[in-house]
């Protein structure tokens, strides 16, 4: 059995990109940086070292998601790991990025702070991410 889960948190490095597939499946694109916090091996101080990741989110709820967010904003993802490749000027180049089936905004709408009393948030439909390169999604496997 495998698993492939994860739950980041951290702020956007740059605005969202909207985009559209050739469907017509808006297409939400954005980054969060996550620090790593380890030891200075020659101070002996903490310090939090960046990681970068690419987050995509699928369907109308993407196009949703993607007017609440700006460059800099908290947000906590989950999703699921995918690995890409691709040939760009005779070079092979590859990524890992987050697919994102949940967001929570951590920075309040209004930039005040959060109140006490809980939101109520309407649920939204998700709709899966469309077809991709069988190679990507190993769904033939039997376990």
């Amino acid at each position: 059995m495998s698993i492939n889960r994860v739950i980041i948190s951290g702020n956007l490095t740059r605005d969202p990109e909207i985009r559209k597939t050739a469907g017509g499946m808006p297409v939400l694109g954005f980054g969060v940086a996550v620090n790593d916090r380890r030891r200075n091996q020659q101070t002996g101080e903490w310090e939090d070292y960046p990681n970068f990741i690419d987050c995509t989110m699928f369907g109308t709820r993407a196009e949703a998601v993607s007017r609440f967010l700006s460059k800099g904003s908290k947000v906590a993802v989950e999703g699921k790991l995918r690995w890409s490749q691709w040939e760009r000027d005779g070079q092979k180049r590859s990524k890992i990025e987050v697919i994102v089936d949940e967001i929570e905004f951590m920075t309040p709408r209004d930039g005040g702070s959060f109140s006490q009393a809980p939101r109520q948030a309407a649920p939204m439909p998700m709709q899966a991410p469309p077809a991709v390169n069988a190679s990507v999604y190993d769904e033939d496997i039997p376990f």
